[in-house]
Parts: C-alpha cells; structure tokens; sequence
C-alpha cells in the first residue's frame, strides 16, 4: 500500500511543469463544460458571444501556458495575452481570463531577465487592446481601462515584491551558511593550534634532552619511548580534527585526551619540566565542552611554559564546582625575564573565545614577583 506521505513526496519532487498543469486543466474546465460555465471577465462592455469551436482553440492559448508559467515565464506571459486579446475582442468573456494576472504574477516572480522591457511590451499590447475594443464599439471608457490596468500592475508588483523576498531569503541564508563555515574553519584552526603545537612542543623537547642521555641508555630508551607515545597521540588527536573535516559524518566525535589531565600532566613531566597538579572534586559522568575547554586551557599553557619556561616550577590547580570549572597555571618567579607562560597570544586568543562563547573568562597576565598566570572561570552547561 502506497502512503499518502510518499505520494506527497513524488508529488513535490516532480517537474515543475507537471505540477502547475493541474490549474489551466481546471481553468479550461471551468470555461468550456456548460455545468461549469460562469461569466468570466469583461473588458470593454462588447456583446458576449456564444461558445463555439474557436473559443476551444482560444481558450486553450489562454490557459495551458500556465503549464510554464515558472519554467518559461516571458513565452507564458505572451501566449496568455494573446489569448486574453482574442478572447475579449472575438466577445467570449470566458472564466480563462483568470489566466492573465496569473502570468502576470508568475512572470514578475521568475522572470530573471529583461524584466523592463517585457513591463514596455506588455503596456503597450495593452493599450493596442484597448484602442482596438473602443474601435469596436466598447464603451468602457477611459477609466474603466485605467482601472483595469492598474489591476494588473498590482499582480505584477506582487510578483516582483515575491522575487525580492525570495532572493533575500536566498542571501541570507547565503550568508548565514558563509558565517557558520567561517566559523567551524576557525574553530577547527584553534583546535589544531592547540593539538599540533602542544604535542610537537613536547617531542622537540623531549628530543633535545635526548640528546645528552647517550650515557644513561635506560633513560635514553625512557626519553625515546615519550617522543614515540606523544607522536602516536598527536596522530590521534589530527584523526580526530579530520574527523571533523568529513561532511557525512554528523556527530562530533570526542577526542580521546579529554579529561585526561592526569596523563597530560604526566607526559609534561616526562620530557623534564617539574610540574605540581591538583585537583579538587571530578568532573561530571558525562564530558561536556566545559571540560573541553577546561582541558585545552592547560593543555596551551602547559605548551608555553615548555617553550618560554622550560625548567621552572609549574603549579596547576583544577577546581570542579556544581556551575563552573575554575582553572589556574602558573610559573614560579625565577627566571622572570624567561617565563611566558602566555606565549605568542594566539593559543590564549583562541582560548578566551572559547571560553567566552561558554559565558566564561579568561586571563593571562605577569605576576607581581615575576613569572606568569593563566587563569579560567567555565560554567558548566546545564544537563538535560
């Protein structure tokens, strides 16, 4: 058994021409069947004229244009015209003259071109019609004509009015999907800024320490292993960041670092640098875009105190809460001149937007006795 819902869906995803046949079929049923027979429009008070085989022909120009009213609006504009022409100055005053404001519309609403020049043509046929019904003998007088005129220009303007709403609807959701895909091509930017620059970080270092291990192979061996497993988890988090790259695949995979601030502050203290961690209460069962966030946040400053304060003590305190996760990375003072805990400022930069975007804050400044501190307040997200 067919259902209504797919017949509908045929239906929509068919020619445009065979969905706008239906209309002049009913329209020339309306003109021409006796039963459904009712006065249709009367322009320039001539004397009706009974039906005969030539109002068949007449009202079929009339109306089957319709057909191609969105496909081929100029041809349709001109074939129903025409038609109208015959059918007032022959005297049929057939219901098909329907068919006229109709094109009218159609042609305003998808006509792309020459647009001016066919509003010229048409106003002028127009006054070769009323010229050629007062020649024989209307008596609509020059008001009536106006009048009806103006009737028609309404049905064009309401097509015109219909384009521009169309187009504009078009570019905005033009520039709609411009800002999203600006957006996500940023966003993807942080997160290989924050992925690559950590974990290549870590490996130059733990390579450069490598190199004077040459005596001590347990250590070396130590040393090549932590470039080995940082590399591997670099392959992941990139495979993940391609992941989002694929437009088929809908969900947003989670990366396999999230939440392990326990292994990325382990794999910090491998390649040498001292670094304290503690943590007051857990993150929630579920890993949300705070924790996300959260974890990127030591991640970069972890990163810059490999690259700006390599060997000074690092202290990082992770406070979950029942709203917010609050985050401190900080280095010790000596060495001031050297501690840049926050970096180049484009790591951090990306991090405040994130965080923002959370409805949180983020800071990076000096301290007073020398080094630097990174601090991140990031509400929680309400659970569903």
């Amino acid at each position: 058994m067919i259902r209504p819902g797919k017949i509908l869906d045929r239906w929509r995803s068919s020619d445009a021409v065979v969905r706008d046949l239906p209309f002049p079929l009913l329209l020339v049923a309306a003109s021409l069947i006796p039963a459904l027979h009712v006065p249709g429009t009367q322009l320039g008070d001539l004397p009706t004229r009974p039906l005969d085989a030539l109002a068949i022909v007449v009202v079929a120009l009339e109306c089957l244009p319709l057909a191609l009213r969105r496909r081929w609006p100029a041809g349709c504009l001109a074939l129903v015209s025409f038609g109208f022409a015959l059918d007032q100055l022959l005297g049929y005053h057939t219901v098909a003259g329907i068919a006229l404001p109709v094109a009218l519309l159609s042609a305003g609403a998808h006509l792309e071109r020459h647009r001016r020049t066919v509003a010229v043509v048409g106003s002028a046929a127009y006054v070769l019609l009323a010229v050629a019904l007062d020649r024989l003998g209307s008596t609509e007088g020059l008001a009536g004509f106006i009048t009806f005129y103006l009737v028609l220009a309404f049905a064009w303007g309401i097509g015109v009015w219909l384009r521009l709403s169309r187009a504009g609807e078009a570019e905005r959701r033009r520039h709609v999907a411009e800002t999203t895909r600006i957006a996500e091509r940023t966003r993807i930017a942080r997160e290989l800024h924050d992925v690559v620059t950590h974990h290549v970080t870590a490996m130059v270092v733990q390579a450069e320490a490598a190199r004077y291990l040459s005596s001590a192979p347990e250590r070396l061996d130590q040393t090549l292993a932590a470039v080995s497993d940082t590399g591997r988890r670099a392959i992941t988090d990139l495979r993940y960041l391609l992941d989002l790259l694929d437009p088929d695949d809908g969900a947003e995979p989670v990366p396999s670092s999230v939440g392990e601030l326990h292994a990325l502050v382990e794999r910090i203290r491998r390649t040498g640098h001292p670094v304290e961690f503690t943590e007051e209460g857990g993150p929630r069962g579920t890993i949300g875009k705070a924790e996300m966030a959260a974890y990127r946040v030591v991640q970069e400053a972890l990163t810059n105190a490999l690259k700006y304060a390599y060997g000074i003590r690092t202290v990082v305190h992770v406070r979950y809460e029942a709203a917010e996760i609050n985050v401190e990375i900080s280095t010790d003072g000596s060495r001031s001149g050297t501690s840049q805990l926050g970096g180049s400022g484009r790591g951090l930069a990306g991090l405040r937007e994130r965080v923002g975007l959370l409805g949180g804050e983020l800071s990076a400044e000096r301290r007073s006795g020398g080094g630097f501190v990174v601090r991140a307040r990031i509400p929680e997200e309400s659970p569903e």
